[in-house]
């Protein structure tokens, strides 16, 4: 199944932006990149919007997002209603916030994580189904806010 999948990052982010992209293949997935396109410093509140419009107007159904932290773009990627965007460190919170929260974004922090962490992390968050059921009525009322 290839998936398509924006992914956005800030200066402090572009070094992880790159590797993730890089280690999955194009049967895998289908990029769609809203930049940054270098390491030259920029504000990392433009690609948390970028990627909150991209989902709102369904460019791609999933997203990744790398800063410094991860903490500052993921705050203004959930400004948008249709993102729910979750910060992610390890496989398990990645595995439960799709199972749970149907979690639609993923934001690492480049300078917190390794690459191999973060790219397990974001195989675990493609894969990984919503369960639905008694989760489903939470979600709802994230996205009715």
């Amino acid at each position: 199944m290839i998936y398509k999948v924006a992914i956005a990052s800030d200066h402090a982010g572009f070094q992880m932006k790159q590797a993730l992209k890089d280690s999955f293949k194009a049967d895998e997935v289908e990029w769609v990149d809203l930049g940054t396109y270098s390491e030259e410093s920029v504000d990392y509140p433009d690609y948390g919007f970028k990627m909150g419009k991209a989902i709102e107007q369904g460019e791609a159904a999933i997203g990744v997002l790398v800063c410094g932290s991860g903490v500052g773009i993921s705050i203004a990627a959930n400004r948008n209603p249709a993102v729910r965007c979750v910060l992610c460190h390890d496989e398990t919170t990645a595995r439960l916030s799709r199972q749970h929260n149907d979690a639609n974004v993923i934001s690492f922090g480049g300078r917190l994580i390794g690459i191999e962490t973060a790219k397990a992390c974001l195989k675990t968050f493609l894969t990984t189904p919503f369960e639905g059921g008694r989760h489903a009525k939470r979600v709802d009322k994230l996205s009715s806010c």
